[in-house]
């Protein structure tokens, strides 16, 4: 039988709102933040309230009173006792019998209990994002893989995703490779190795770019072509794009990601000159220097305002360019488009972008136009710390990148050598497979484990360690599990641990039950801020305290009911983490 679908937290906070809606006048209530959260220190209690301290302050009233006015009313069924502390916490303890029961039942759903609070909503998720024409590098591990883990996480939670893989297949850079490629590239080169010899192209043209002036004005001419359905230069982007989009699927199956659509910046390309003219007409877009501009209209205090900055003590305009003075379009008249055309096409309730910090002011600037345009859509901007190597930034265009295919490669021979060593009877096609999730999970792990907004210094030790914190950690607790259901059936063939109730008796039993219950909130916790660390630190977590409970407590040893509970609560933690690693797009072997 499923589980109900709410959360703990769900449950508990709307008790607190109920009961003190029944005390406490509608203007006191409107507003407040009536959460229950689970506590930091187990030694108070499993979830705690602490509306009491901000309520008493609007009611001038001591805060120990207000919290009176829960412990006094009849508690709910999941509550075994409610207690007061410090100058007015309300803790929750829960009923170990309430807490046994409601894991059964998320034994028997394969949701876990969590619910999907998405329904009937549509998310556009862009990301990943790469540049035709150049290899895929460990710069763009974390949009990929955040991204990834953001769709799998919405998608669980009943939403309608569309992912879109938006390629940067448009735009300055390929007016430098257009002519670079006419004059240094080697044919033979480009039919063996077409990304390594456009890489090759166009490093040495934007060599040339910064030594020749006139060299830079004839790549924005072929640029300006280009734009405008040269036919020449439209047959070399055409072979660019065809070339790169083999070589990224070859990544994303490695990685496990796919996209439900792969379009390009140049997709929207006819819909540009429309943009503009409809700008111009409304008023919002004005010449400034040969270009057309959207300046601020006024609206927001200049602190808040995206399209102004403070330079010497004096407010200066930061325009948001729609057409340079060439005639060219630029990066934020294609994202208009997009937006608009999302827009139009999927009606969505919400398009959120997974890029780096860098474009904060940029999309800050295009989601602000396309307000004034009417889009009435959420717009999320979900940025990231950049990546880069112990000894400084990597740029394509300097040629000190790290591949990702190579990053790949080296992680998958690293794990090898670990699977070999523990599991050295494996048959070899098998260790080949294990390693490749292995050492796939680990890169992932590395990433998504760190607040998506640090800064990420690069080292392979880091991305590779197989213990701690780390994907192999939680790749074996799940094997370490599948190894104690064996034994088990072993020991005790034909009988069903599913026929016995779970109890929980001892604390080591009840610590691992808490973390168990709270995976539905921290799932939609993760997905709510857009952090899938929130949902990586909630597994790790769990699996250290499965380890506390294997260690101390005796499985097949122990008396009948206490042992099937036992092997019950084993079997729940490896769902968990295995739904929870799957989440983050990591596998998890059942043997390592």
């Amino acid at each position: 039988m499923p589980t109900e679908r709410f959360t703990l937290e769900e449950m508990l906070s709307g008790w607190v709102r109920e009961t003190l809606a029944g005390s406490l006048p509608a203007a006191v209530l409107e507003g407040a933040d009536l959460s229950v959260a689970a506590t930091a220190d187990e030694r108070f209690g499993d979830y705690q309230c602490n509306a009491a301290m901000a309520l008493a302050r609007a009611m001038k009233k001591p805060p120990r009173e207000v919290a009176g006015l829960l412990t006094a009313a009849a508690k709910p069924g999941a509550v075994e006792r409610m207690e007061i502390a410090g100058p007015g916490f309300v803790n929750f303890t829960l009923s170990a019998d309430w807490m046994a029961q409601r894991l059964e039942q998320a034994q028997a759903d394969d949701r876990l209990g969590v619910p999907e609070p998405g329904r009937g909503r549509t998310l556009v998720l862009d990301y990943s994002s790469p540049n035709v024409a150049k290899p895929m590098h460990i710069g763009h591990i974390r949009s990929t893989v955040i991204g990834n883990a953001l769709d799998r996480l919405h998608r669980f939670l009943g939403w309608r995703v569309i992912s879109d893989n938006h390629l940067g297949d448009w735009g300055t850079q390929f007016g430098l490779l257009i002519v670079g490629f006419r004059h240094f590239a080697d044919p033979a080169a480009y039919e063996t190795s077409p990304i390594e010899e456009l890489e090759r192209v166009y490093v040495k043209s934007y060599e040339q770019s910064k030594a020749d002036p006139a060299w830079l004005e004839g790549a924005r001419a072929e640029l300006v072509k280009l734009q405008q359905g040269d036919a020449a230069n439209r047959a070399l982007w055409q072979s660019f794009v065809e070339h790169s989009l083999r070589e990224f699927d070859g990544i994303y199956r490695r990685l496990g990601v796919s996209f439900d659509l792969t379009r390009g910046e140049s997709f929207y390309n006819d819909r540009l000159v429309a943009l503009v003219a409809d700008l111009k007409a409304r008023g919002l877009a004005k010449e400034s220097d040969g270009a057309w501009c959207v300046f601020s209209d006024g609206a927001l205090p200049p602190k808040e305002d995206p399209f102004r900055k403070q330079e010497d003590g004096e407010w200066k305009d930061i325009p948001c360019i729609v057409q340079k003075s060439d005639g060219a379009f630029n990066y934020a008249t294609t994202d208009l488009a997009t937006i608009l055309s999302r827009a139009e096409e999927f009606h969505p309730d919400a398009v959120v972008y997974v890029t780096d910090e860098r474009q904060q002011l940029h999309f800050r600037q295009v989601f602000a136009v396309a307000r004034r345009l009417g889009v009435a859509t959420r717009l999320e901007h979900v940025w990231f710390g950049l990546m880069r190597l112990p000894e400084g930034t990597f740029s394509t265009r300097q040629g000190n990148v790290i591949k990702l295919e190579r990053l790949l490669d080296e992680a998958q021979t690293r794990a090898l050598a670990v699977v070999k060593a523990s599991s050295p009877d494996m048959p070899a096609e098998q260790q080949w497979e294990v390693a490749r999730a292995v050492g796939i999970g680990a890169v992932k792990y590395a990433d998504l484990s760190q607040n998506p907004q640090s800064l990420v210094t690069f080292t392979w030790e880091k991305a590779l360690a197989l213990d701690g914190n780390s994907a192999p950690y939680l790749q074996y607790a799940c094997a370490r599990i599948a190894s104690v259901q064996d034994k088990y059936r072993e020991r005790f063939p034909g009988v069903e641990p599913r026929r016995f109730p779970i109890r929980l008796t001892e604390p080591v039993e009840r610590q691992l039950a808490t973390r168990l219950l709270r995976f539905a909130d921290v799932v939609q916790r993760a997905a709510r801020l857009y952090r899938p660390s929130v949902l990586a630190d909630y597994l790790y977590d769990l699996a250290q305290t499965y380890s506390t409970f294997y260690q101390n407590t005796p499985f097949l040893k122990a008396a009948e009911g206490v042992r099937e509970s036992r092997v019950r609560l084993c079997d729940l933690t490896a769902q968990t983490l295995r739904r929870g690693l799957d989440l983050l797009g990591i596998e998890a072997p059942e043997r390592i």
